[in-house]
């Protein structure tokens, strides 16, 4: 077989295209949903993260004040007097900590999401395509850590090795990967089993080319969709994890430490525990209505190929 005949195998034969995206998990039902969703609330869900973005890299140039800077004659203020959100018990600025805290609230998430979306598309393309033994031994460890419920023993493993926010990352890659693994195994199994797949074999075609250039591309929804799920699971975890002191350096700038320390002054300055806590909120929100809509877009290339 000459190199100028696998090009042809990119997509799927038209014959099939029906029943075979159906199988995939990209079909026309995204298109429906696509088409149902206010225009509106995806741009105002990609315009805040990118705010949170902009935040995370430039947030020592935008806050208006050293976020470490302390005056106990301002303890506890409410907003106002050159301070847009009050001050803390140390009399820290509360925006200066909450802009700049953004870097450390959503870093970790971020490569956490990106180790996850690695690490679970490359076992579950593993499993999926390869089946037999190597799908048994990667199901069933997949299987044992998802058992696991993730948040408690992350929170019992940094707690006892009084982990380091590398390290809080790491177990929460290996805890959440099990997920991405289950569906790209699912998806994967989908197309390995349709018509486009076996003439490529027949053909002779390297499994490792099959799976990058043919396979991958029509799990890629499931794999988009997938990542800012993890984002958001990340995020949440990390927030409760520094919440309770784990991961981060006491007194640092993050939103779960902020949350923490402001708690129990909720009736002196509420915005030292509602910022953080709506940041929180509104960033996992928009990250979800992102991940759909990007998983509604990248089903619909998949669907023109």
């Amino acid at each position: 077989m000459t190199e100028q005949q696998t090009p042809k195998l990119d997509r799927p034969p038209a014959r099939d295209t029906a029943r075979e995206r159906s199988a995939g998990g990209a079909p026309s039902e995204s298109a429906g949903r696509r088409r149902g969703r206010p225009p509106l609330l995806v741009s105002l869900s990609l315009l805040f993260l990118a705010g949170v973005a902009v935040c995370a890299v430039l947030g020592t140039w935008l806050a208006p004040q050293d976020p470490s800077e302390q005056d106990p004659s301002l303890s506890v203020t409410s907003p106002g007097g050159g301070h847009l959100l009050g001050t803390d018990v140390l009399g820290r600025d509360v925006f200066s900590r909450v802009i700049v805290g953004t870097l450390s609230a959503v870093a970790g998430p971020l490569i956490a999401a990106i180790g996850i979306l690695l690490i679970g598309t490359l076992l579950g393309l593993l499993a999926g395509y390869h089946g037999g033994r190597v799908d048994a031994v990667i199901s069933r460890g997949a299987d044992m850590l998802y058992s696991m419920p993730a948040l408690l023993v992350a929170i019992v493993v940094v707690g006892i090795v009084s982990g380091s926010y590398v390290l809080t990352i790491g177990v929460i890659v290996v805890l959440n990967v099990p997920g991405t693994v289950r569906l790209v195994r699912s998806a994967a199994i989908a197309q390995a089993r349709l018509s486009y797949v076996d003439a490529a074999r027949a053909l002779g075609v390297r499994p490792l080319v099959i799976v990058t250039r043919h396979i991958l591309p029509n799990v890629m929804p499931t794999v988009v969709a997938t990542f800012l799920l993890e984002f958001v699971t990340a995020l949440v975890s990390f927030s409760a994890l520094s919440f309770l002191g784990l991961g981060v350096a006491p007194g640092s700038a993050n939103w779960g430490t902020m949350l923490a320390e402001g708690q129990e002054l909720i009736f002196d300055n509420p915005m030292m525990s509602l910022a953080p806590a709506l940041l929180i909120v509104a960033t996992a929100t928009s990250a979800t209505i992102a991940g759909d809509w990007l998983y509604d877009r990248t089903a619909l290339k998949a669907e023109a190929r």
